[in-house]
Formats: C-alpha cells, structure tokens, sequence
C-alpha cells in the first residue's frame, strides 16, 4: 500500500495538471478582453517571482546564491523556461484553441528526446524516428483543421507560437538537468524565475501598465490570481514536492490528464467543441509520445534516479 506522503504526493502532482488544464480555458477566457497577452505575462511572472522569493525569506538559514560558473546556463533556462516560453506560450492561446494547445503541447517530450538526441549526442532508433513522424503527423492535423476556421491566419499563427512554446520547454528540460544535479529543484527556480522576468519584462511593461483594471469583477479578478497563484506559483510548487516524493517519471506521466481537464474546462466555460478529427490527432500525439519513450523513459533520462531535495 502508498503510505501517506505518497498518496498526498500523487494528488499534489494531479492537482497541479489539474491547475495547468484549467489555465488554458483560464487564460483563453481573460485575455486579451481584459488584459493583453504580454500584460498578463508580466502579471503571471513576476507574481511568481515575488512570491518564490518571499518562501526563501521565509526559510532562514539557506543560501540564496550560485556559482558562477553556473550563471551562464541559469541565463539560458530563464530564457528559455520562462521568457521564451511564457511569450509564446500566452501570445499563442490567445490565437488559437485551449484544446488544441493543451493537445499541441504534448509534444513537449518528443522534441525533449530529439534535442536531447542532437546536443548530447545520443543515438535514435528507427522506433523513435516513427514516434517522431506520428507526433508530427498529429500536430499537422491540428494546425490543418484551423485552415478551415473563421479567423485561419490567427489561428495557424496560434498553432504554430504554441509549439515554439513547446521547443523552447524541452531545450529548457535538457539544459536544466545539470543545475538539479547540483541545486534542490526550488533553487532552481527561483533563480530561473529572476532570470527569466529580466528578459521577459521589457516586452510586457506597456502592455501590463494600459491594463484597463476598472474592467474587472470579481470573476476576473479570480480568474487572474487562478493563473498567476494557482497555475504558476502552487502549480510549481506541487511538482517539486511531487519529483521530490514519487520521482520525476511519476510526476512527469501526469502530463498526460492536461488536454483531459483542459478539454472539459473548454467546453464547459468557452463552448469549445472537441471533434472526433481533435480526437484523432490527439491520439497520435499520444502513441508518438508513447514510441518515443518506448525503451527509455525521457524523464528518468534528464532526471535519473537522483531524490530532488527540499529548498
């Protein structure tokens, strides 16, 4: 039987892509009629940011530095983890579906093992390859069907934001790996996080500071601390504490109940419609994924069996 920690572990982590389904309908609901998508990047990051920097204030007795032979590559996780990741990511579902992100979105681990494949030069199988080509084949699905929406160009635009949004998380996963191996997975974070608003915040100051605030009820403003406390700050925390309990294979394989939630959020609060060609693609997302990590599970690659310590 689990013990208790175990258990609570599982339903941190399910909590957490349960937040992380929600946001997409969430942000597809508030932006941009009541906030811009840069604005509401600037809002998610750096509340984010204070408030993982307030936990650390908290905890006296911690280090708060970094070696700075390691600077170079935290520079390059906050870009791509955070800036990158959170521009496109914002930009991009406010182009296009919830549904079709949550969906695109799957295709993180594929493009994990691919670049993992290219910069530490590990050898791909024909099994692998295949995977590949069915992930693509799904993605191609998804983004051909909005061709024959109302609003095409936004859409594809959308479509194609989200999987630079997908990218950019994976170069973010294979560069990350070494910095756990040295720092506890909150640490690391915290300083991703400071790197990252340093980049991302030049390109959302005007558009957070035009933010009509006035617009806002109580709905809205639920719907923001959801995204901003819910989505990003919880969220984070509940998947450290889950990798620190149950693994990162476990915590990882999660990922998986995301277009579940985001489908039934988006179909309840934006009337958005999931088709049996949605359910198509979405299964070759998934069998793709599936021949990808068939004989190496990409998150114990990155990961290993190394026990995430505390902050």
């Amino acid at each position: 039987m689990l013990s208790n920690t175990r258990w609570n572990a599982h339903a941190a982590v399910l909590i957490t892509n349960l937040l992380f389904g929600v946001n997409y309908a969430a942000v597809k609901y508030i932006t941009p009629a009541f906030i811009l998508p840069f604005g509401l990047n600037f809002a998610r990051v750096v509340t984010a940011l204070i408030l993982f920097w307030t936990l650390f204030l908290l905890k006296p007795g911690n280090s708060a530095g970094i070696e700075r032979k390691h600077i170079p590559l935290f520079v390059l996780c906050g870009i791509t983890g955070v800036t990158i990741n959170q521009l496109f990511f914002i930009k991009g579902l406010s182009l296009t579906s919830s549904i079709h992100a949550s969906l695109l979105a799957l295709a993180t681990p594929i493009f994990i093992t691919f670049i993992a494949a290219w910069l530490l030069k590990e050898r791909l199988s024909v099994v692998k390859i295949l995977g590949l080509l069915m992930g693509v084949s799904g993605a191609v699905i998804l983004i051909a069907m909005k061709q024959n929406s109302g609003n095409r160009q936004d859409s594809l635009i959308g479509d194609l934001y989200i999987l630079v949004n997908a990218i950019s998380y994976a170069f973010y996963m294979v560069w990350v790996r070494p910095l756990m191996q040295v720092y506890s997975a909150l640490h690391v974070m915290r300083w991703i996080f400071t790197f990252g608003a340093l980049f991302l915040i030049p390109f959302c100051w005007n558009d957070f500071f035009v933010t009509q605030w006035h617009a806002f009820g109580i709905f809205e403003w639920l719907i923001l601390a959801l995204i901003c406390v819910g989505a990003t700050f919880v969220a984070y925390l509940f998947n450290v504490y889950g990798i620190s309990v149950i693994g990162a294979s476990a915590t990882g394989s999660y990922i998986y109940t995301q277009p579940v939630f985001a489908a039934i959020i988006a179909v309840w609060l934006l009337g958005e419609h999931f088709t049996l060609t949605k359910l198509l693609a979405g299964l070759c997302i998934f069998i793709g994924v599936f021949l990808v990590n068939s004989k190496k599970n990409v998150f114990n690659f990155f990961w290993g069996n190394r026990k995430t310590e505390n902050a």
